[in-house]
């Protein structure tokens, strides 16, 4: 009898317009957008959080790393509008994207659909949501408070 091939996860293709990566030992967090929710890791040793979620922590150099549900309010700390986008987000411009910062963690993305840009001020509290764009893909935007 011949070996069982190993099946790759590869839940990553799911994310953004382009997939950087198929496989991650984070691969749960697209499982969590798909479940309408934005998560992170923290380190259990240090209490380091992650976002973009994290397998191993950079700070103690553990593996014991679990999930955080990002929820509740962040403030706008910067923002810009792409008229031009990278190699597989030529056909999404323009938006806006942005970080926002929760405190123990700060969180690159973009800003939602409808939201213009003069009705964003650095400052302002914004909220982080699962998102799923036209062509099926998922990531996760933020949205005013």
């Amino acid at each position: 009898m011949g070996k069982a091939k190993k099946k790759i996860d590869d839940r990553f293709r799911k994310f953004g317009t382009v997939g950087f990566t198929a496989t991650t030992k984070v691969n749960d967090f697209v499982t969590h957008l798909e479940e309408g929710k934005v998560t992170g890791t923290f380190c259990k040793e240090c209490q380091k959080k992650y976002f973009p979620p994290r397998a191993d922590c950079c700070q103690c150099l553990k593996s014991e790393m679990e999930w955080f549900p990002v929820e509740g309010m962040g403030r706008l700390i910067t923002f810009s509008r792409l008229s031009f986008g990278p190699a597989g987000f030529k056909e999404d411009v323009p938006y806006t994207i942005a970080v926002v910062d929760y405190g123990d963690f700060k969180i690159f993305g973009r800003i939602a659909d409808g939201i213009e840009e003069n009705e964003l001020a650095v400052g302002m509290e914004m909220t982080t949501k699962a998102n799923r764009l036209a062509n099926g893909q998922l990531n996760y935007v933020f949205e005013k408070a």
